[in-house]
């Protein structure tokens, strides 16, 4: 018997190391326990401390995405949710803090042309402080970090629809 392939993968960006580059992390955590049965059965998660456009690329047709990170260029502990495309389209300044290589909108374009189409999905954020090498949060992570799971919870409910009863 084999497993069924995932509908959802979650790409969990950060290091854990670094302070409020970590926030996506700690979410995770908090989030994938208490999710039902039903849900979870149908999500992978990979962990990507760096965001490259090959896991873009490699996301399976029919398989949604969503990629969880701190960013920079907004108010620190401010959650950001947006679709892969709306990301794609950014020119404020806001960045996800674990793009290094390329930026955000290059990733996404890269993958895009090499795809065909975007992955659908979506991204969820929150806005970090301090990136130096520690083990804890700034205050506005601290405080914020309860909004960014259930916004990663709700982003999960809208990205694997309720599936009919047989």
């Amino acid at each position: 018997m084999t497993a069924r392939a995932p509908e959802l993968l979650i790409m969990v960006c950060g290091a854990a190391d670094r302070g409020d580059d970590r926030a996506a992390l700690a979410a995770i955590a908090q989030v994938l326990p208490a999710l039902p049965s039903d849900l979870a059965s149908r999500i992978a998660v990979h962990r990507c401390p760096q965001l490259d456009v090959t896991d873009l690329i490699n996301v399976s047709d029919g398989e949604a995405c969503l990629v969880i990170d701190t960013v920079v260029g907004v108010e620190p502990g401010s959650i950001v949710t947006l679709s892969l495309q709306e990301l794609s389209q950014r020119t404020d300044g806001m960045t996800p803090r674990s793009s290094h290589a390329l930026t955000i909108g290059d990733a996404l374009c890269i993958a895009e042309v090499v795809r065909g189409s975007l992955p659908s999905g979506a991204f969820v954020g929150i806005g970090g402080r301090w990136f130096g090498y520690s083990e804890r949060f700034s205050r506005p992570v601290t405080a914020g970090l309860p909004a960014l799971t259930a916004a990663i919870r709700q982003a999960i409910e809208d990205l694997l629809p309720a599936r009919a009863s047989t």
